[in-house]
C-alpha cells in the first residue's frame, strides 16, 4: 500500500468553518475536541506535517465550566526570565480580565510543540460574547455529547 501526501488544493476543498458554543461545556473536554479539529485528525487526509484542520469559532467563552476546585486553585504562570519576573494569575482573575485566554491556553497545550503550532492556533477564533464577525464564512454549528 502506498502512502499519499495531501496536496494544497485537496486541503482547501476539505476545509470547513465550525461554530462552537462554549456555554456550560467543561474546559478540558472542549479543548481536546477543538485541538483534534484544528489539527485535522478527524479527516482521512490527515498528515502530521501538514495543516489540514478546520477553522474554529468559539463563542461564550466567559461561560465555560471547570470541574472540582479549579475555579479557586488553578493558576496561570508567566515568567519574564528576569529575577522577580514570575507572575501568577488565578483562574477567577483570568476569567474576569481575559476569558478568551483561558480556552486559548488550554487548546495550545494540546497542540504539539513544533513549527506548525503557531499556524494551527491562528485558525482558532475565541470570543467572550455570543457575537462574532465571521458570518460571511457560514460556519456550521457543532455540538458535542
Amino acid at each position: 500500500m502506498k502512502t499519499t501526501h495531501p496536496h494544497l488544493p485537496d486541503l482547501k476543498k476539505a476545509e470547513k468553518w465550525y461554530l462552537i458554543d462554549a456555554e456550560g461545556k467543561v474546559l478540558g473536554r472542549l479543548a481536546a475536541e477543538i485541538a483534534m479539529l484544528l489539527r485535522g485528525k478527524n479527516k482521512p487526509i490527515f498528515h502530521p506535517s501538514v495543516i489540514c484542520g478546520d477553522q474554529i469559532i468559539v463563542i461564550n467563552a466567559e461561560k465555560i465550566a471547570v470541574t472540582g476546585k479549579k475555579e479557586t486553585d488553578k493558576t496561570y504562570i508567566t515568567f519574564s526570565g528576569y529575577p522577580g519576573g514570575l507572575k501568577t494569575t488565578p483562574l477567577s482573575a483570568m476569567r474576569a480580565k481575559k476569558p478568551e485566554k483561558i480556552l486559548e491556553l488550554a487548546v495550545k497545550g494540546m497542540i504539539p510543540r513544533n513549527r506548525l503550532r503557531k499556524m494551527i492556533m491562528e485558525r482558532l477564533y475565541v470570543y467572550s460574547g455570543s457575537e462574532h464577525p465571521h458570518t460571511q464564512q457560514n460556519p456550521q454549528l457543532l455540538t458535542f455529547k
